[in-house]
């Protein structure tokens, strides 16, 4: 009843307020949320708006889209910017990062909204693609883009923030790999995944290792030493492409369930404005909320603890000393 009740009844609020001289990345915005969102910032007149995307083509579209259909807003030219940004790429990352290291002079949010649920297993990057795209590169930029929003917390007397667009799936998956051998874990679920793949177990596995790395992050670097907000939220079942595979039946589920795109991106904005409180923070329906039990509890911060040094151990050899923020 808690599921239907948010789905259908809950009202969450419009993104309000002036994002006049703010710099917002939102990744993942050429469709869907991340567009949706995108738009919302885009309506508060911000200095700067990078949409971060792997089409660049589909990428302009939605620039256009928004430059165009957004209410109540003329933005000055180059004020949207569409970046070049693949999550199946380190390399891509590692550039994105670079660039907005190099040509932005602050980034006061990064709305990381970026996701995949592939329908067939696949490697990328050493990793079954879901777990590549969803947590190591996620997390890597993350990382990467650490020192430039900390300049800017001293710069400009702020404090940025980093949102992740996690799930409430993140309660469902099974994890038996919480329980391989020291430092297999991530090799576990790859391997699991390629013998007998499962979309939506991978799915919300990924969302569960989301929560799992915020949380462990803001336990290693808390608000009082780190001026930036690392949170992760759950913009609840929404009409996204990122299900398109599941056939008419759940087609028609999320015609009569699932929330639009537009009220399921009120979620990320409103995260991106939160302060310190957040940090490390789990919101649900714009509300900060403890997550499932298998993070709250004591077998779960076990699960967090290595799969939080795994992913550091996987980020350092990708990118040397780019977790010593």
């Amino acid at each position: 009843m808690g599921f239907l009740y948010s789905q259908l009844f809950k009202s969450l609020p419009v993104p309000s307020g002036s994002y006049t001289g703010k710099t917002i990345i939102v990744t993942g915005s050429n469709s869907g949320l991340g567009k949706e969102a995108a738009r919302h910032v885009a309506r508060l007149g911000p200095h700067r708006l990078i949409l971060a995307v792997r089409d660049e083509e589909k990428g302009e579209q939605a620039k256009r889209d928004i430059e165009s259909n957004t209410t109540g807003v003329t933005l000055p030219p180059g004020t949207i910017q569409v970046w070049k940004l693949d999550m199946g790429s380190y390399e891509s990352v590692k550039q994105f990062a670079g660039r907005v290291t190099a040509e932005l002079d602050r980034v006061d949010a990064v709305l990381l909204n970026a996701g995949i649920n592939p329908s067939a297993f696949k490697i990328v990057e050493q990793d079954e693609s879901t777990v590549t795209v969803n947590v190591v590169s996620t997390f890597l930029l993350v990382c990467l883009l650490m020192p430039k929003l900390k300049a800017a917390a001293g710069r400009f007397n702020i404090r940025p923030n980093v949102t992740i667009t996690a799930s409430a799936v993140h309660a469902w998956p099974k994890f038996p790999q919480q329980d391989a051998g020291e430092g297999q874990i991530f090799k576990e679920i790859t391997a699991d995944a390629g013998r007998n793949f499962n979309s939506d177990e991978q799915y919300w596995l990924s969302k569960l290792l989301e929560v799992y790395a915020v949380r462990a992050l803001a336990e290693r670097h808390p608000a009082d030493r780190l001026p930036v907000t690392v949170n992760c939220i759950n913009p609840g079942l929404c009409q996204s492409g990122l299900f398109r595979d599941r056939g008419w039946g759940y087609a028609i589920f999320c015609a009569l369930i699932a929330r639009t795109c537009e009220n399921g991106s009120r979620t990320l904005v409103h995260a991106a404005e939160q302060g310190a409180e957040s940090h490390g923070g789990y919101l649900d329906d714009c509300e900060l909320t403890p997550p499932a039990p298998n993070v709250t509890s004591e077998r779960g911060k076990i699960a967090q603890d290595r799969v939080w040094g795994e992913l550091v151990k996987k980020l350092e050899a990708i990118q040397p000393g780019v977790t010593n923020f």
